[in-house]
């Protein structure tokens, strides 16, 4: 594995800087040189299920994806549902995904550490594992009825090339026809508690369509048994639809929903999808 230089805990609101749960990290392959124009940026947006996981959960992933790509890769945090929420605590949909578009409008406009160039702010590739892959399709899917509060700014619909998302869950009501404990688990306290939670399914929602250049890949692995594969066959199908450049890989993956983050098959996989679809 190729040396990287690594930049940690970089807060993503400045006027906090102390904030661990709005802060990110960075990793950038050491043999670029100064002399070669900045790489790429890949973005990985955790799962856990809108209440757990961290960035330094991931690190071993990050190596692995610059490693491989060649590019920068970098790790946000965001604020999490709390396990026991009170009117006080709570972190509810979609403040989660509103913290990610803050990360993501910072990345295009920071200078870099130390006022170093690290990427290539207008070449971006997103990555969204279980409810981050939820999280990237609320920014970049456009609410059918209601405010839009997560309307990402034309310089960052510009600058993402290319999304992946992995074992994501997209529609909550059928998530809940398959798993009905998890609302009582993870569901109320990440959207409150409602009869339908249709207005957050994101494959309710419509692409942006002003920005048709994006590359949209769905992977699933056969041996998720945390979410099953109908929810990214229903993402699939809707944004099919709707959006021209869309790619699917469900059946390349064997590995349980966490665990294919933690091998070499994942990072093949998608590794290669951004390097021929997000070139340098």
């Amino acid at each position: 594995m190729e040396p990287l230089d690594e930049y940690t805990d970089i807060s993503y609101i400045p006027s906090e800087p102390h904030n661990n749960f709005q802060s990110f990290n960075i990793y950038r392959p050491r043999n670029i040189s100064d002399e070669q124009p900045p790489p790429p940026l890949v973005c990985f947006i955790h799962g856990g299920a809108w209440r757990s996981e961290d960035k330094l959960d991931h690190i071993g992933l990050a190596h692995r994806l610059a490693s491989f790509t060649g590019y920068a890769v970098a790790v946000p945090n965001y604020r999490l549902s709390p396990r026991e929420t009170t009117e006080d605590n709570a972190i509810c949909h979609p403040d989660h995904a509103k913290d990610v578009l803050r990360f993501l409008e910072f990345v295009i406009t920071w200078g870099g550490p130390y006022g170093t160039s690290a990427y290539n702010s207008n070449r971006l590739c997103l990555m969204g594992h279980s409810c981050g892959a939820h999280i990237l399709s609320s920014i970049f899917l456009e609410a059918t009825q209601g405010d839009d509060p997560l309307r990402p700014s034309a310089e960052l619909l510009e600058s993402t090339k290319a999304i992946i998302m992995s074992e994501g869950i997209y529609d909550i009501d059928l998530l809940l026809s398959s798993f009905p404990t998890y609302r009582a688990w993870f569901i109320e306290a990440a959207f409150g508690r409602q009869s339908t939670y249709e207005e957050a399914s994101v494959t309710k929602m419509n692409p942006r369509v002003e920005y048709p250049h994006l590359q949209w890949l769905i992977v699933h692995s056969k041996g998720d048994t945390l979410v099953d594969e109908a929810q990214s066959e229903a993402m699939y199908q809707h944004l099919l639809r709707s959006v021209p450049h869309i790619t699917r890989n469900f059946g390349e993956l064997i590995e349980e929903h966490n665990d294919i983050l933690k091998g070499v098959e994942f990072v093949k996989l998608v590794g290669q999808y951004i390097i021929d679809n997000v070139p340098p």
